[in-house]
């Protein structure tokens, strides 16, 4: 029987009640002792209160006990039943509540390993800082095995052992995400392998397995791979390689399966000195130096004004093919080639053999995305600025003793101390739901989407102190993206776990275009792909084409990586890999050319934002200052002031006689290398440009925080007292 809400008298009496029902301490423990967690109880209150104050009707037994509350004769304790109720039927997994808790149960990762777990384990932590020799320890003892696989966090990495291990007529294969490579002509599986840290298998048997660079092991994103492996791999020695920051995790991990760590630490094999001196001008490069900076924008930058002085550079950055960093690494180690400089990212950290003589940080803060998606600008970290130092002087190249400064002097006092700071203990390892507990879940829960799966997963997850659960924004960003498309769960979480960058809009596309060609059964073919990345392609005539390249690139990667989950449906994966390496070459050409592009590129852009900055206006110091302006001041006021401190400090570096002047200097100034920093590092967009600009223009013809404006001059006038002091 169902009875009107109007039959309630007082609904403002109703809600007081509700309230006082959903503050209650006893509610909100019964609430979690039923699964709902502080913010499952809010969002399940938010519910409950609307369906009572706004539905047409109510059930006449919460009828009857509102009734009774309202009238004094009865406690809103009397609510929770209903509204448990309640809460069950907006969240499903209440009923399987203890089921699901046990399926994600992640205290115990070692039990996932049975067959690890059967025999006993010799743990081996090679120790030490970049170009000590660690790994090369490590893999002597690989080559000496009759049998053992190597897991890296690069494809250059694996690629590089698997020639060494087949150089030394060790039969090794390779197996990354994309490509199986057979040592023996046959495709019989060699004894060695030298494998991506993802593609390790837990199931095969070997004498000895090499961990690298096991400090990722705290990734946020990849840390559960180290994890796997560690606890995993069936190897009578496991050789791990790695940060001394990690061995404390490490022991502790291994003490909680009953196995011993033998630590062996290595020492740095050349010397490396941090100069007393910034590098200030590019006119004082040398032979052997490699300038480091933290976005391509800035690569692109710096390459052209060093061309520009008459001088050949290399160029290497993460989003370049494999290929490509290789022929740009073996064009700079090349003595008899005129290429004597290189420009890079952090990309060079690892996987690339570099006869470096000098590191030149071009800055010493990095862009970085936070949790809510947002951009960051943060100083490196010490881990950071010692990999990358550490490529300077590398044992047996032609430099034997490697050099590290900063490209600007305001910069150098603070990387010596990120340099001179000891690294932060590794604290804890990542973890990552596999498909069979996501399969467990989804039986519980039929409805749910992958997505809403995976969010129940992380939040009912139990881990212990050791461990964390890895950032799976990435997942859920593309189980949501092809949610509308109907697959199974099994092929529907492989897509998920493709490994694309999702900051690139046509690769995502394709694999919406793979996921929709796939769910109809349609094989996608070498044809179907060629029309849809419009193959062939020539080569690129600007920077934009040559992005477009890079992308296309990643999507032949997308491809083969799905070609070895899915053979059936995409069949024609050595077609592929043939005109991936053919785009490889054209992507080499333009990056050979990367100058003529930058300047075509340049010369197609908006008036004002083509210049090239000025190489003595430090990033870093540019960066900060607009930094601290937004957290301050908003919109159009914010941009004036950062770049009218931009302004001032030139004038200061130039020891300008007088400010008097500085108007016109500034706007052009700011247009030219202060707002092209901004648009360069994402920062600011075109449209954001004109919109400040005509917002700009609109306040000073009202008098209002323009550069003209009463406001304006009495901020300079503050500023130009300050300077006087």
């Amino acid at each position: 029987m169902l009875l009107k809400r109007s039959s309630v008298k007082h609904s403002s009496e109703v809600l007081k009640n509700l309230n006082k029902f959903y503050k209650r301490k006893e509610i909100q423990r019964l609430g979690a002792e039923n699964g709902l967690d502080a913010r499952l109880f809010h969002q399940a209150f938010i519910s409950f209160r609307k369906y009572i104050m706004e539905s047409s009707s109510v059930s006449a037994d919460l009828h009857i006990i509102l009734n009774d509350i309202c009238c004094g004769a009865g406690h809103v304790d009397d609510l929770f039943p209903f509204f448990l109720r309640h809460a069950k039927q907006i969240f499903p997994m209440l009923d399987c509540m203890d089921d699901l808790r046990k399926i994600s149960d992640l205290r115990l990762p070692p039990n996932w390993y049975p067959d690890a777990r059967a025999i006993q384990r010799k743990i081996i932590f090679h120790a030490g800082p970049t170009n000590s020799g660690k790994t090369y320890h490590a893999i002597q003892r690989f080559l000496s095995a009759k049998s053992g696989i190597y897991c890296g966090p690069l494809k250059l990495l694996a690629h590089e052992i698997f020639q060494k291990s087949n150089d030394a007529n060790v039969p090794c294969d390779l197996v990354t995400g994309e490509e199986r490579v057979f040592a023996n002509e046959d495709s019989r599986q060699a004894p060695h392998v030298a494998c991506t840290i993802e593609m390790c298998s837990t199931n095969t048997p070997y004498e000895v397995a090499v961990i690298d660079e096991i400090q990722m092991i705290r990734d946020p994103a990849r840390g559960w791979a180290w994890t796997r492996a560690l606890l995993g791999l069936c190897a009578e020695e496991i050789h791990v390689c790695g940060e001394p920051a990690a061995i404390d995790l490490v022991t502790e991990l291994m003490y909680t399966t009953g196995e011993e760590v033998e630590v062996r630490n290595y020492e740095r094999l050349t010397p490396l000195t941090v100069l007393d001196y910034a590098l200030e001008s590019l006119d004082n490069l040398r032979p052997g130096d490699c300038i480091v900076c933290f976005s391509k924008n800035d690569i692109y930058s710096i390459s052209r004004q060093i061309e520009a002085r008459g001088l050949e550079c290399a160029v290497i950055y993460g989003s370049l093919p494999p290929g490509t960093k290789l022929e740009q690494a073996k064009k700079f180690n090349d003595p008899d080639d005129p290429c004597k400089i290189l420009v890079a990212t952090d990309a060079i950290g690892m996987g690339l053999n570099l006869c470096i003589r000098r590191i030149i940080f071009n800055s010493i803060v990095k862009p970085t995305v936070n949790e809510k998606g947002e951009k960051e600008i943060d100083s490196i970290t010490t881990s950071q600025a010692l990999q990358i130092a550490g490529r300077a002087g590398r044992f047996g190249s032609s430099f034997k003793q490697g050099e590290v400064t900063a490209m600007h002097r305001d910069d150098l006092a603070r990387l010596k101390e990120i340099l001179s700071e000891p690294v932060p203990p590794v604290q804890a390892a990542g973890l990552h739901p596999t498909p069979e507990q996501i399969e467990m879940f989804a039986y519980h829960l039929p409805d749910a989407t992958l997505s809403n799966l995976i969010d129940i997963f992380v939040s009912l997850s139990q881990v212990d102190g050791m461990y964390f659960v890895c950032n799976i924004d990435d997942f859920k960003f593309l189980a949501d993206m092809i949610q509308h498309i109907p697959l199974n769960l099994r092929s529907r979480y492989v897509f998920c776990t493709a490994p694309l960058n999702r900051k690139e809009p046509f690769v995502c596309t394709t694999l919406l275009k793979f996921a929709r060609q796939f769910s109809r059964n349609e094989p996608l073919t070498f044809d179907w792909l060629c029309r849809h990345t419009k193959w062939p392609l020539a080569a690129p005539k600007n920077i934009k084409e040559l992005v477009h390249l890079e992308a296309v690139h990643d999507v032949f990667d997308l491809y083969l990586w799905l070609s070895y989950r899915f053979m059936d449906m995409f069949p024609d994966a050595v077609l592929v890999r043939d005109i991936q390496k053919k785009l490889d070459d054209i992507i080499q050409i333009g990056v050979c050319n990367i100058t003529k592009l930058i300047r075509a590129s340049q010369s197609a852009a908006a008036p004002g934002t083509a210049e090239v900055v000025s190489e003595d206006f430090p990033l870093s110091r540019t960066q900060r200052d607009a930094r601290v302006v937004s957290d301050r001041h908003g919109g159009t006021e914010a941009l004036s002031i950062a770049v009218e401190a931009a302004g001032l400090r030139r004038a200061k570096n130039l020891r300008s006689p007088r400010l008097g002047g500085r108007q016109e200097d500034m706007k052009s100034y700011g247009r030219g290398s202060l707002a092209n920093r901004l648009l360069r590092e994402g920062l600011l967009t075109q449209e954001m440009l004109r919109q400040l600009e005509s917002e700009w223009q609109d306040q000073h013809r009202n008098g209002r925080y323009g550069f003209g404006s009463k406001r304006d001059d009495q901020h300079s006038s503050k500023a130009t007292g300050k300077k006087r002091k």
